[in-house]
């Protein structure tokens, strides 16, 4: 097996603080936005669709300036956002809410999630398309 060098350790180091950053981010707003059981979890679509915004226009950003150091974008994409934005939490909720009975509740939940985190996506890209078409790409 091939040792890391410095530039594979950097990465792993970026990806290590920034999760740990996005997963206080995430448990702080949880703190302080509780979600009720057996309701849409609001702050969990807030923080996922949020997430989606702005690791869509970074990544737009990062396209149009490949120079971006990859330790950088490892630590802000997989590590501070993956962590901050989880899939598993959504699934969670539909879970519990389906074997609850509250069909309508996680049929609801899951919509939301997928339309409008296709949707900040979608906004992610085109907001940094345009911030990269001012200030002139690469």
């Amino acid at each position: 097996m091939k040792a890391l060098g410095s530039a594979g350790w950097r990465a792993w180091t970026a990806v290590a603080l920034g999760a740990l950053v996005g997963t206080e981010l995430r448990y702080g707003l949880g703190v302080l936005f509780p979600e009720p059981a057996g309701a849409i979890p609001w702050t969990t679509l807030a923080i996922n669709v949020c997430g989606s915004f702005v690791l869509a226009a970074i990544t737009t950003l990062w396209i149009a300036r490949p120079r971006t150091a990859f330790w950088l974008r490892a630590g802000i994409g997989p590590g501070l956002l993956g962590s901050f934005t989880t899939f598993s939490a959504v699934v969670f909720s539909v879970d519990q809410q389906a074997r609850s009975g509250q069909h309508l509740t996680w049929l609801t939940y899951l919509g939301l999630s997928l339309v409008l985190g296709l949707g900040a996506a979608a906004a992610g890209w085109k907001a940094g398309k345009a911030l990269s078409d001012r200030t002139g790409g690469s």
